[in-house]
């Protein structure tokens, strides 16, 4: 058919994109060697993208690169899910058939939901599951490709990113994350004047832009000598100066502009006013059949096979030719890939065309190609039916024949893992629900099981309240939690509680869940108000989701009798219902528990069969949780190199499965015990990705805590301040407290006494405790009452801080008495809280440090280790004795040891100011012995000048001083400056601390 058609080039040759072209030939270069390259290549309509595309792929398949093109369909509102995907399938399987086939292997069954020509397509999996097997239909790609790539280099091509579908786009960003050596190289093409400001593709971007695998290419319009050169080839001998100055002026270099109005051998005169016009000049120059044939084409798609175009223009077989002939000739029609119909040659044609159409005209048009599809499905691919049927209908105006058809397109987008679409098309099913008569509703049915939703009665056709579930679920798995809160929102002010009980229930019950998630509040009022209406109904699975939802929302308050009683209830339950999901969820709710009751070996087996039964099964609504939770749990029982290795494969599971928001909770995990474990550099990578990862305000709050934290640590008190107060202004909104606000609370304590403001700190403290209950992250419990013991103890001797220090070393001593000591690493945190407690009271004994320094070293925690140390060497200082001296030297040396290797500048500055007061030299070689002491004393501090420092510390001034001690007030200056001087401290609060907790002076 196709040989009848005459095409030619309008410019053959090929002006500019030097540096474009260089590039491109670089990246192809380096997927020769194996090293996988991938570019996005941005510019506006018409500026060449798609030429310099196919001039370096048809240079990329004469060097023996195999290549394949898939694009972006846009097709009204909806989109084709997976559409450029399935284009490079096929036509990958037209030139590499049986190759892909054996690349496909045993699992070409889940291949074919996007290749239908591999073979009959795997079963179906239920709603709830389809975002895991999109994560594994992704993994499965990939390999394919790798596989592929292997005997040459496979160069990929998805043009038009703009229209592609966000399970595309998503499959985009897993390819180029996961792929570490294969010879595979990866382009993209976006209109950069379509990125409005809402535009999903810009998030997108943004994400690629931080990889440094991903290059940019952006293209810009051709200068005014490329601009003749171009008008050259296409006319065959140079352009008129004048006229090629004029094309210029007026195109401002764009090529396609260009061509349009260099057509015909010589450049247009009269130049239309508006783009619109410029693109229909020669179409409407062209005889009525043709512009028919156009319009039909445009109204199809981006792609149109040629059998439906001869279902719906009508015409005869030669007409048609004839027609499509002259529009090719024309350079307006070209031939698709796999030669079985056509497109325009360029998209802004098209759309001039059907923006051109009459309202009446579009909707006639539409309305035969539904017609067409209905009668004759196998016009087009099996895969893009159901969205092609849809859209056609519904541009049709046949609002009855549109639901029905956009429900299918739901399915059919649910099956192939594609969410975000599936909840574009339910919300386009609810905005027609109500046009549409009972008649046309009646022979609807449900899709797919919902977990816990109560079914339709008797298998009965599907209602409004059906669709809202549908469109909640769908919303939660595309990560769309505002739009799930919204729909359910709505579904409950319509659905009648009184005669639909357990419907208005399980709402309520998703709105529960959503609100903590939001952090719009704690959920228990939308729980509360589930168990009302499930009061005196048979049990059901609503009964047990209720049920287990309240268990986990409970087990915030740790593992209490009565929370671990609820939990094995939610489990029981479940089971007697046959709710499975349901039932791992509460199973994976009681293991936790039971881990943070001390059984952490236990509980970790627990929750690790879980997840093996969640994987298996496909229960991706669970997936994140246990992911999260697991690695969680490891850590919180001291096991960090065990913990580290689960959340890497965490992390590795959760992008193969595209769950958008767990990496950023896991990397803050990751980097939340990598700082522990003194590996900072690790750590802030984590928190680099954390914060690349996080989509919701919680998940932000949380990497900027950790970020924070890390740069009081360090001493770049800037830093982490811009960070307080960043956290502080995004937890006002935050209605829920929960276990953010130990963390936020251990950063404001630990910046405020690094900032020499321990009554802040204090006062920090004291606020948070209401918000604080505890929360089962043991560890974050235990660093907050370690960093509020670290405040009174640095602020012991200030001005005005004796007064309510009891009071508070008691609310301190109050919360560690609720934080659990059943596992090595909380007695560890214990004994060192104590220490720095007594410390804090002047009670503090260099037995307590040992103690605390033995206990925590198993761990590796360097920094605690040398906090413990500095505490350690400062009571052996106190005692006096000059073995004393040696052993504090020692300890003081080791401190000193970690934290130059950590980069802890602050704990560095007092581990290096109390050697220097206690005349310690801690670069000399280990166990050598201290000079010793000038007098009896520390500091060099003689008789009288101790009897000052006395008074000084007691808050006189030097007037009290010079009459209490009968010597005048200059007298009494000079002492002061001496003191200052030896124990190296600048004014007499500082000098009254350091007396304080050296024993220098008697402890009031």
């Amino acid at each position: 058919m196709l040989d009848l058609v005459e095409t030619r080039s309008v410019s053959p040759v090929f002006v500019g994109r030097q540096s474009e072209s260089e590039t491109l030939a670089s990246l192809l270069r380096a997927a020769d060697a194996g090293t996988p390259q991938a570019a996005v290549i941005g510019g506006e309509a018409g500026v060449g993208k798609t030429r310099l595309l196919e001039e370096f792929l048809a240079g990329a398949a004469g060097a023996g690169a195999l290549t394949a093109v898939g694009a972006g369909v846009e097709l009204g509102a909806d989109g084709l899910p997976f559409a450029p995907v399935a284009a490079l399938l096929r036509s990958l399987h037209r030139q590499v058939g049986d190759e892909l086939v054996a690349a496909a292997g045993e699992r070409r069954g889940e291949l074919a939901r996007l290749l239908p020509e591999l073979g009959e397509p795997s079963g179906v999996p239920p709603v709830d599951g389809d975002a895991l097997d999109r994560a594994r239909l992704f993994e499965l790609l990939t390999r394919l490709l790798e596989r592929l790539a292997q005997q040459r280099t496979l160069v990929l091509v998805f043009e038009d990113l703009h229209w592609a579908d966000r399970s595309t786009r998503e499959l985009l960003a897993y390819y180029v994350r996961s792929v570490r050596a294969a010879r595979l190289l990866v382009l993209a093409s976006y209109r950069t004047d379509d990125l409005h400001r809402r535009h999903p593709l810009r998030p997108f971007l943004a994400e690629l832009d931080r990889l440094r695998t991903v290059h940019r290419i952006e293209l810009g319009r051709l200068s005014g000598r490329e601009v003749a050169a171009q008008m050259a080839g296409i006319l065959g001998a140079p352009a008129d100066a004048g006229q090629a100055r004029s094309v210029f002026q007026r195109t401002e270099g764009n090529p396609f502009f260009v061509e349009e109005l260099t057509v015909g051998g010589q450049p247009c005169g009269d130049l239309p006013d508006t783009l619109r016009d410029l693109l229909l000049v020669r179409v409407e120059a062209l005889d009525e059949p043709v512009q028919d044939v156009l319009r039909v084409v445009a109204e199809g798609g981006s792609c149109v096979e040629h059998e439906l175009i001869a279902r719906v223009a009508g015409l005869p077989e030669q007409e048609l030719l004839a027609a499509v002939r002259v529009a090719v000739g024309a350079r307006l029609l070209v031939a698709t890939e796999d030669g079985d119909g056509y497109r325009f040659r360029h998209a802004l044609t098209r759309e001039a065309v059907a923006d051109d159409l009459l309202p009446g005209e579009r909707a006639r048009l539409n309305r035969r190609y539904a017609r067409a599809l209905e009668a004759e499905p196998e016009l087009v691919p099996a895969d893009e039916l159901p969205t092609r049927l849809a859209s056609h209908w519904y541009h049709a105006g046949d609002r009855a024949r549109a639901l029905p058809a956009v429900l299918a397109a739901a399915v059919a987008a649910g099956r192939r893992f594609a969410n975000a679409e599936q909840l574009r098309l339910l919300e386009r099913a609810i905005e027609l629900w109500d046009a549409v008569g009972d008649e046309a509703r009646a022979g609807l049915r449900p899709a797919q099981p919902i977990w816990g939703y109560p079914a339709s009665d008797a298998g009965g056709p599907v209602g409004w309240t059906d669709l809202m579930a549908e469109a909640a679920v769908a919303a939660t798995l595309a990560g769309e939690e505002e739009r799930a809160m919204a729909l359910c929102r709505r579904a409950l002010r319509e659905v009648d509680p009184v005669e639909r009980p357990l419907h208005a229930a399980w709402f309520w019950a998703q709105r529960a869940g959503m609100v903590g998630r939001l952090m719009r509040g704690d959920g228990w009022a939308e729980l509360r108000r589930a168990q009302e209406l499930l009061r005196g109904l048979p049990p059901s699975e609503v009964h047990a989701r209720v049920l287990a939802l309240e268990a986990a929302m409970r087990s915030k308050q740790g593992p209490a009798p009565e929370v671990l009683e609820v939990a094995e209830r939610a489990v029981e339950l479940a089971r007697l219902v046959g709710a499975t999901g349901t039932e791992l969820y509460a199973r994976y709710t009681l293991a936790t528990l039971q881990a943070d009751a001390g059984d952490s070996e236990g509980g970790v087996e627990r929750m690790t069969a879980v997840l093996e039964t969640v994987l298996r099964r496909g229960e991706v609504t669970l997936l994140g949780r246990c992911l999260v939770n697991l690695g969680a749990v490891l850590l919180d029982s001291g096991q960090f190199e065990r913990g580290l290795e689960q959340i890497a494969e965490s992390i590795e599971l959760a992008e193969r499965y595209g769950l958008a928001e767990t990496p950023s909770w896991l990397r803050a995990n990751e980097a939340f015990a990598l700082t522990l474990l003194g590996r900072w550099p690790e750590a802030e990578a984590a928190l680099e990705l954390a914060t690349r990862h996080a989509s919701h305000d919680h998940s932000r709050m949380v990497s900027r805590v950790l970020t924070g934290q890390l740069a009081v640590l360090r001493g770049d008190l800037a830093r982490a301040e811009a960070e307080a107060a960043a956290a502080l202004a995004r937890a006002e909104g935050m209605k829920t407290p929960d276990l953010f606000h130990w963390e936020l609370s251990r950063f404001r304590v630990d910046l405020a006494v690094a900032r020499g403001r321990p009554l802040q700190a204090r006062e920090i403290l004291r606020s948070s405790l209401p918000l604080v209950s505890y929360f089962g992250s043991s560890l974050l419990a235990w660093g907050l009452a370690f960093a509020a013991a670290t405040a009174e103890a640095e602020g012991r001797g200030l001005p005005g801080f004796a007064e309510g220090r009891e009071a508070a070393v008691g609310e301190i001593r109050a919360l560690a008495r609720r934080l659990p000591r059943d596992l090595p690493i909380r007695e560890a945190f214990s004994a060192l809280v104590n220490a720095q407690l007594a410390r804090a009271e002047g009670r503090d004994t260099p037995e307590r440090w040992a103690e605390a320094v033995a206990a925590l070293t198993p761990f590796g925690l360097p920094h605690h280790l040398a906090e413990a140390r500095y505490g350690w060497g400062e009571a052996l200082l106190a005692g006096g004795d000059q073995d004393g001296r040696r052993q504090a030297a020692e300890q003081l040396g080791a401190a000193r040891e970690l934290v130059e290797r950590l980069g802890a500048a602050p704990l560095a500055e007092r581990v290096a100011r109390l050697a220097q007061r206690a005349r310690l030299d801690l670069t000399a070689e280990p166990g050598a012995r201290p000079g010793p002491e000038p007098e009896a004393r520390p500091f060099g501090l003689t008789r009288r000048e101790r009897d000052v420092l006395e008074l000084v510390a007691a808050g006189r001034s030097n007037r009290q001083i010079a009459e209490e001690l009968y010597m005048s007030p200059k007298t009494a200056s000079v002492h002061v400056s001496r003191i200052l001087a030896k124990l190296e401290v600048t004014t007499r609060g500082e000098a009254a601390a350091v007396a304080h907790r050296l024993r220098l002076v008697t402890l009031s």
